[in-house]
């Protein structure tokens, strides 16, 4: 038997995930890490505790597994993407703490480059929105803020990263400083139908050219591991985002195959072939994980609050004592009582594109309770994403396309039934849960198997996809219908607030 090492680099947690080659689970580590919240809308990881935290849990993984390095056939890294770092490259040293894809800071700059006309040609080149959510502010955030690091960059002396390129640079002794399609696609420097960096926005976002690392195919040989880390050099031969290796994990290898991921955020995700299709409906053009030279594409949507709703009931209102708690909470209750909980704890991502946006609870009775709030808050996962397959399927239909006939989830709040069933009554289409669930790290392992011709194509992972259960609507469309209008008129409240 192949075995193949999947790093699951997360927001909340690090993980590792040893596959057979038939895509089967047979170890699994996770450590979380702490969030740090210097100030409202700030949020930060210690790199090095990413690093560490992830590298612990690789060897954890294989010791329960029974297996040495020596069984591992290849790496494959997926991680939470947007998400900056700055380091040195002669020390590997971070000059910062990491700043978070959730992280807020940097929408007076957005907004200022959006006021300087920079939106077209963002959108142009890159397929996406100015927006904190990416990258390019971050990085123009730290080059300003940390004493000396401007002079640094020009002097070539910093290295930029998502977190797949630490973790690279990391398990390569600072030898190999590169990055996948997906991550690069996420920066909003990258021009994504050439493939490769933008010099305009470069030069328009003042963003030295010499912190950039080289980008790769998501399944192309990256370096190689360390002999002392895992006791045996490892080849790393498959990077990508977390969300374009979810939809890789899925099986989303062609136009109209859709996935949504449940986890802190949620991301829904429709490839779209080799073609790059525009969105008029707030959705954003991104590349989809590529094997071999053809670039591929997706539409994406993203929820900036999904499963984290549920950390601020157990952590925020102490209103369940573990997230597992919720689903009974919820189910005491036959409904929501009317109650609508808008999470906009961060502001609003697709189809809103609200940052400014704030959390609001509407609806509110005297006979409302804990249980009422709890369903209403697992309600607005499925609200936001509903939203975002209206939109995509928009999209779809004006590009002579069809809508999304069937949703494939993913992530750890897809295992909540209720859940599940409420997504598919709202759609209107069967919502698929596959046998694993862990497609995120699963989509790392067969690119990183493709990468080093463990797998012959995507044809073969295609026939290793299993459905374990599928949920079917059972709510007449009017009604889903006012459920959903009575959604958007509390996000039009929290907008307003």
């Amino acid at each position: 038997m192949t075995y193949l090492l999947a790093l699951d680099q997360g927001t909340s947690s690090s993980r590792s995930i040893v596959f057979g080659r038939d895509g089967r689970i047979r170890a699994m580590a996770q450590r979380e890490f702490r969030q740090i919240y210097p100030r409202p809308g700030w949020v930060e990881h210690d790199p090095m505790e990413i690093w560490q935290t992830q590298l612990a849990t690789a060897r954890e993984a294989l010791a329960q597994a029974g297996l040495g390095a020596q069984d591992i056939a290849a790496i494959g890294i997926t991680n939470q993407r947007e998400t900056t770092l700055l380091w040195e490259r002669a020390s590997g040293r971070p000059i910062a703490n990491a700043v978070v894809w959730q992280d807020r800071r940097t929408e007076p700059l957005c907004a200022r480059w959006r006021e300087r006309g920079l939106a077209d040609a963002v959108r142009d080149a890159t397929g996406l929105v100015i927006d904190p959510y990416f990258s390019a502010s971050k990085i123009a955030w730290l080059l300003e803020h940390v004493p000396g690091a401007r002079a640094q960059a020009e002097r070539g002396e910093l290295a930029f990263g998502t977190v797949d390129s630490w973790l690279l640079w990391q398990l390569t002794g600072g030898r190999v400083h590169a990055t996948d399609t997906t991550n690069a696609s996420r920066t909003m420097l990258f021009d994504i139908d050439r493939g490769a960096w933008s010099d305009a926005l470069l030069a328009a976002l003042d963003i030295p050219r010499p912190l950039l690392p080289a980008v790769q195919p998501s399944a192309s040989h990256f370096g190689d591991c360390e002999p002392a880390l895992l006791g045996r050099t490892v080849p790393v031969c498959g990077i990508a985002g977390d969300q374009q290796a979810a939809l890789f994990g899925q099986a989303g290898f062609r136009a109209g195959l859709a996935k949504n991921t449940y986890g802190t955020g949620c991301f829904l995700l429709m490839h779209t072939g080799a073609q790059r299709q525009a969105s008029t409906h707030g959705l954003i053009t991104t590349a989809a994980a590529q094997v071999g030279p053809q670039r591929q594409y997706a539409l994406e949507g993203s929820v900036f609050i999904g499963g984290a709703v549920v950390q601020w009931l157990r952590d925020g209102l102490h209103a369940i004592r573990g997230s597992g708690e919720v689903q009974a909470l919820a189910e005491s209750v036959p409904d929501a009582g009317g109650v609508v909980v808008v999470p906009a704890f961060t502001g609003l991502g697709a189809p809103y594109w609200q940052p400014q946006a704030t959390g609001a609870i509407v609806g509110l009775t005297r006979g409302s309770t804990a249980a009422h709030i709890a369903r209403a808050a697992l309600e607005s996962i499925a609200f936001q994403s509903a939203a975002l397959l209206d939109a995509m399927s928009r999209d779809a239909i004006a590009a002579g396309g069809q809508a999304v006939s069937e949703l494939r989830v993913d992530g750890g709040a897809c295992v909540n039934d209720l859940l599940m069933q409420f997504q598919a009554d709202l759609l209107g289409i069967p919502v698929v849960r596959p046998q694993v669930i862990e497609t995120t790290a699963l989509g790392a392992a067969y690119l990183a198997g493709l990468g080093c011709s463990v797998y012959a194509g995507p044809d073969e992972l295609a026939a290793q996809w299993q459905v374990e259960r599928r949920f079917l609507p059972t709510l007449p469309r009017e009604r889903a219908a006012e459920r959903m209008s009575r959604w958007e008129r509390a996000v039009r409240q929290a907008v307003a607030a």
